[in-house]
C-alpha cells in the first residue's frame, strides 16, 4: 500500500500500469474521491493526476497496440468521483461539523483549523461562485464542501453549483493533458509538464499569499 501510495503522488502511470492494468481506473476513482471527499486528505495530487491521465488517455501501449486509457470512461469515472466526494464532504461537514478539528493523530489534528479559516475567507469574498472556484484551487477545493455543510448551505443551491464544478473541473485539465499530450516535449517530460499544472494551480495561493502580506505591512 505504501508503494502504491509512493507511485501515485509521483504520478508514475507506467507502473501503475504495469501492476494494475485496468484497475488503474478504480484507483484514479479512489484518489479523485478521497482528495475531494475526505477532509483530511487535501495533499492527494488532484490537479496533476487529471492533466496526467488525460495525456496517457491519448497514448498508445505499446504492449495491447491501444490507448492507456479510454478518455469516455476516464471522464465518467472521474467526474462520478468528483461529485460523490464533494456531496460526501458536504454532509460531513453537516452531520459532524467543527467536531472533525478535535480528531488528532500522534498529537496533531487531522484537520488544521488555519485550512478551515483560509476556506471561510473564500466564501466571503467570492460567496456561492466559490463552489465552483474551489475546484481549481488546492486545499481549498477540499475543505469548500465541508465548510459548505457546516455552514448548512441549502443543499438544493449547493448540488447544481457542485455538479457545474466538478465538469468544469474534470474536463479542463483532462482535455488539456489529451490534447497537449500531441506534443512531443510535454510527452517526454511529463514530470515537467505536471509540476507546472501544480504550479498553475496553487498560484492563486501565492497571490493570495503576496497580497495578504503587502496588507499586513
Amino acid at each position: 500500500m505504501v508503494e502504491l501510495f509512493k507511485h501515485i503522488i509521483h504520478l508514475d502511470f507506467e507502473w501503475l500500469f504495469q501492476q494494475y492494468g485496468t484497475a488503474v481506473y478504480i484507483i484514479l476513482f479512489i484518489v479523485i474521491f478521497v482528495e475531494t471527499g475526505v477532509v483530511a486528505f487535501p495533499f492527494l495530487p488532484g490537479d496533476s493526476l487529471l492533466f496526467t491521465a488525460g495525456l496517457f488517455a491519448n497514448q498508445v501501449n505499446t504492449t495491447t497496440g491501444e490507448p492507456y486509457l479510454n478518455i469516455f470512461y476516464l471522464l465518467l469515472l472521474l467526474f462520478s468521483a468528483a461529485v460523490i466526494g464533494d456531496n460526501s464532504n458536504y454532509w460531513i461537514g453537516r452531520t459532524i461539523g467543527l467536531k472533525v478539528l478535535t480528531i488528532k493523530f500522534r498529537g496533531k489534528s487531522v484537520v488544521k483549523e488555519e485550512y478551515l479559516n483560509k476556506t471561510h475567507s473564500f466564501y466571503e469574498k467570492y460567496g456561492v461562485k466559490t463552489i465552483i472556484m474551489a475546484r481549481f484551487v488546492p486545499i481549498v477545493r477540499t475543505f469548500a464542501p465541508f465548510v459548505a455543510g457546516i455552514a448548512k448551505m441549502d443543499y438544493r443551491k449547493f448540488l447544481p453549483f457542485d455538479i457545474a464544478g466538478g465538469a468544469l473541473w474534470i474536463l479542463s485539465l483532462t482535455f488539456a493533458g489529451y490534447f497537449l499530450g500531441e506534443i512531443t516535449w510535454i510527452r517526454k517530460n511529463i514530470e515537467l509538464a505536471a509540476i507546472g499544472i501544480i504550479f498553475i494551480s496553487i498560484l492563486p495561493i501565492i497571490l493570495e499569499f503576496i497580497k495578504h502580506k503587502r496588507v499586513r505591512k
